[in-house]
């Protein structure tokens, strides 16, 4: 039975970080005017598209499972993002059963792309390239270059930014949504391979963010989670350094926001100023997503990086001293080629010392195309097992204990589900999906917790906590979420 042009459905599955789900609005927003019926729901779509994610090896996998589980429903299947972009023609090779393996360059004709699969044409996927080649060296050149770069769609740029259409339609109606700072990265970390195929650092015009942010605030979304490969950098192609620190109180100050925060800090980049922004800015959450990935300088300085235990908890002092009860989150690699048992004693004494309120860890493995990947002195997988474990449960029981310290504060909440009466948000120090949340439950007098709903954003005090989750009693309303979206 041949699919009419008006009966066309697509799912679009996202897979990998915040980043990637920013791109799949795009992609639905040019479906949708493409005539595509779009939802997150594979079951009778006639295409998936899976947003893919090709960070690391587990990432790769789950891609990998998530395209051949689409395969299974029958519908066709396109890969797309970050694992297509980085394979190509590989992957379309080893993967038959997918109909398509489009590349960032596809986003912008990805609803002729789709007619055509179901038009049953034969798609030649890419052969990829190092995506750093095709902009300017010089960041404030990269500006005027004509390079597809997902999530930067401009719908006609002789408009003024302010008022361009925003080229973006919401997959999920919750209270919280990423806004896309900037995309790909200048550094040249020896175990990642983003910059190769996201290509290097460009920043979005602060007042095309601005409208996008009040186009969210209209659809119902009442805090702004920035995100990019590295927001320390933006406005550096702007040629403004100091871009982010003016941006943040007029995001804060956009009609229905509630809370900013930005996440994906370079602790070398994190200049004084900024510290000062997110610390003392209203609406801003003080909250630091630094990415230390170790602390033993040796170790640090094979990867490419820049720091050690004393400076990062210099850094981490500087931030308390303006926001005692600031957040702080960072990941961390294990197995490093060249990592020692001193090494790892060193990073138990930053971590011992950070009081971090999550850590996420990663055990090494080797990726295609890394500097690391050619390293010698590579450590064995089962002492990397070994060393992985033990950072986990240090880990878990730090973060546990700064959880702990937090009893008796009060924090601010912004509901984020409310379902069969348990109330569940988020406080300033926890980001969505990677950190810890805080369930509402009802005390003796504050906010009803029973008129609650998504979008509400309480003052509440911690009674208890398990694990880095907290537990706390509303004590008051401090702005109650629109009753439909404006």
């Amino acid at each position: 039975m041949s699919v009419t042009p008006s009966s066309r459905r697509v799912a679009l599955l996202t897979l990998g970080c915040a980043r990637n789900e920013v791109d799949s609005e795009e992609l639905a927003a040019r479906l949708d005017a493409g005539g595509w019926q779009v939802s997150t729901d594979a079951s009778g779509a006639d295409v998936v598209v899976v947003n893919t994610c090709g960070f690391v090896e587990k990432a790769k996998q789950d891609s990998i499972e998530t395209l051949l589980a689409a395969a299974d429903t029958g519908a066709k299947v396109v890969a797309a993002g970050c694992m297509a972009e980085r394979y190509g023609k590989e992957l379309a090779d080893s993967l038959p059963e997918a109909s398509a393996v489009v590349s960032f360059d596809d986003y912008t004709d990805i609803a002729a792309r789709l007619d055509g699969v179901m038009a049953g044409e034969k798609f030649d996927a890419h052969t990829p390239r190092d995506r750093r080649e095709l902009l300017p060296i010089t960041p404030v050149q990269r500006q005027a270059a004509k390079v597809v770069i997902p999530g930067h769609a401009t719908v006609d740029e002789h408009t003024p930014a302010h008022l361009r259409p925003v080229l973006r339609r919401r997959l999920e109606n919750g209270p919280v949504a990423s806004l896309k700072l900037a995309s790909g990265c200048d550094r040249k970390c020896a175990f990642c391979a983003i910059p190769a195929f996201r290509g290097a650092f460009v920043s979005r015009d602060p007042q095309e963010l601005l409208a996008e942010a009040e186009w969210l605030a209209r659809s119902g979304v009442r805090e702004l989670v920035l995100v990019s490969e590295n927001s320390t950098s933006y406005g550096k192609d702007l040629g403004d350094p100091r871009a982010l620190e003016k941006l943040l109180p007029q995001l804060a100050a956009v009609d229905g926001i509630v809370r900013v925060r930005a996440s994906y800090l370079q602790p070398a980049e994190t200049r004084p100023g900024l510290i000062e922004a997110i610390a003392n800015t209203p609406g801003v959450a003080p909250y630091f997503d630094l990415s230390f990935q170790h602390s033993s300088e040796p170790v640090l300085r094979r990867m490419r990086r820049f720091g050690s235990t004393d400076r990062f908890l210099d850094l981490l002092d500087s931030a308390r001293k303006l926001a005692p009860a600031a957040g702080a989150r960072s990941n961390f690699i294990v197995g490093f080629p060249g990592e020692t048992k001193q090494d790892v004693d060193e990073l138990v004494r930053f971590l011992s010392e950070a009081r971090l309120d999550a850590i996420g860890v990663f055990d090494y493995s080797d990726e295609d195309g890394t500097e690391a990947a050619g390293l010698d002195k590579k450590v064995k997988e089962d002492t990397i097992k070994r060393r992985y474990d033990r950072i986990v449960t240090l880990a878990d029981e730090l973060c546990a204990q700064r959880a702990e310290e937090r009893l008796g504060s009060i924090v601010e909440v912004l509901v984020d589900t409310v379902e069969r009466g348990e109330v569940e948000g988020r406080a300033e120090h926890q980001a969505p999906e990677v950190d810890g949340s805080t369930t509402l439950v009802a005390g003796d007098a504050g906010a009803d917790l029973a008129a609650l709903r998504p979008g509400d954003f309480v003052r509440a005090r911690v009674t208890a906590t398990e694990g880095v989750d907290l537990v706390a009693v509303p004590v008051a309303m401090i702005s109650a979420a629109p009753v439909s979206p404006r």
